[in-house]
């Protein structure tokens, strides 16, 4: 069993090796088949979904992994890294569709053991290859048939309900490919966490999008129903942002901290969270720094690893993920800050923060 502490070969000092198997484990993944998987889509992960000893997680699923399931448990070889692990099973409503004949799997995926995800609107203006965030492949699940254009509002409530009542589902994310209108997407947004929760009183519900144009929006978000929101940066290294995010880097650092300053200011602290992606090349200590100056405003910074997923331009071009130390050492240090500033993924109640199946945040404490 891999217990207590190992030391790192970079700075000699202690490194909590559950922490960095469960680092190997969203690098390297596992061979499992997994029943619930998420192929493509907006964002960053392309992974089976399981329950690290009772939490979720999104692991790739990988035939060649040094890491195996045997009993329930994680092996390493001949050796038991102490982490217990099962599959996600397949909800029930998956096995349903709408009046009109789609699929309740098109519209929205379970993502964990209880979180309902949906990209409202499938499409981005930034997905032309000279715009396109490198590490997404929003439109290749449209082009697959793997999802829908559009989802109404009517088709999100009828898929909701069905899934907290059949499935437990607890949560829900809604995200949405930026439009080209000055709320970004936000109106749509507005019109479905409205439908939702008609439907479905009372679920916790997080919204996703680029800082709209007009800030009422946030508001208009809030006083939908919306729990908490994401305005994801992704980076704050300006060159990075312009070599990853060609499109989404127009939009200057000072409109997403206007967007996060009013975000907290309408949703609350700690209800607010932004993606940072370890293993674009940013400097970590400044990554970390970028995380710290995040947790002062009140958003928490969701680190997660970079992977090169089937169909983005960085998997074409042989781009390739961060090492598992390096994941390791920026998510402890951003953890140990979170800790400090009392901020608990957990805490937000709705979306990925919340989930924490993509980031090694929770394992690490953060």
């Amino acid at each position: 069993m891999r217990v207590g502490t190992d030391k790192t070969p970079m700075t000699g000092t202690p490194v909590d090796v559950r922490i960095m198997t469960r680092a190997e484990l969203a690098l390297h993944g596992i061979r499992l088949d997994a029943p619930v998987k998420r192929p493509d889509g907006a964002g960053p992960s392309d992974d089976g979904h399981v329950l690290v000893d009772g939490a979720n997680a999104a692991l790739p699923t990988n035939p060649a992994s040094p890491y195996a399931v045997r009993d329930g448990r994680v092996w390493l070889g001949e050796e038991d890294t102490g982490l217990a692990i099962s599959p996600v099973r397949r909800p029930k409503f998956y096995d349903m569709t709408t009046v009109d004949g789609v699929r309740y799997e098109q519209l929205a995926r379970l993502h964990g053991a209880d979180v309902l995800a949906t990209t409202v609107v499938q499409t981005c203006i930034r997905y032309g290859e000279s715009e396109r965030c490198r590490f997404c492949t929003i439109e290749e699940s449209l082009r697959s048939g793997a999802t829908v254009a559009a989802k109404t509002p009517a088709q999100l409530a009828e898929v909701a309900e069905a899934a907290v009542r059949l499935d437990g589902v607890r949560q829900m994310v809604m995200t949405t490919g930026t439009t080209a209108g000055p709320d970004r997407g936000a109106r749509n947004l507005v019109r479905a966490v409205r439908a939702v929760l008609a439907a479905v009183p009372g679920l916790p519900i997080q919204v996703q999008c680029e800082p709209p144009g007009e800030l009422r929006w946030i508001r208009e978000l809030r006083e939908a129903g919306a729990t908490a929101i994401g305005i994801h940066v992704e980076s704050l290294d300006e060159e990075v942002r312009r070599r990853w995010m060609p499109g989404k880097s127009t939009v200057a650092l000072a409109e997403y901290e206007a967007a996060w300053d009013e975000a907290v200011r309408v949703f609350g602290h700690n209800r607010v969270s932004t993606y940072l992606l370890v293993g674009l090349g940013e400097d970590p200590d400044e990554l970390i720094a970028g995380a710290r100056s995040l947790i002062e405003r009140g958003v928490y910074p969701f680190v997660v690893p970079f992977r090169p997923m089937r169909g983005t331009l960085a998997a074409r071009d042989g781009i390739g993920a961060p090492s598992a130390e390096l994941l390791r050492y920026v998510t402890k240090a951003v953890a140990e800050r979170l800790r400090a500033a009392g901020m608990s993924g957990a805490d937000q109640k709705a979306g990925c923060a919340a989930c924490g199946a993509c980031s090694v945040l929770r394992t690490a404490g953060g």
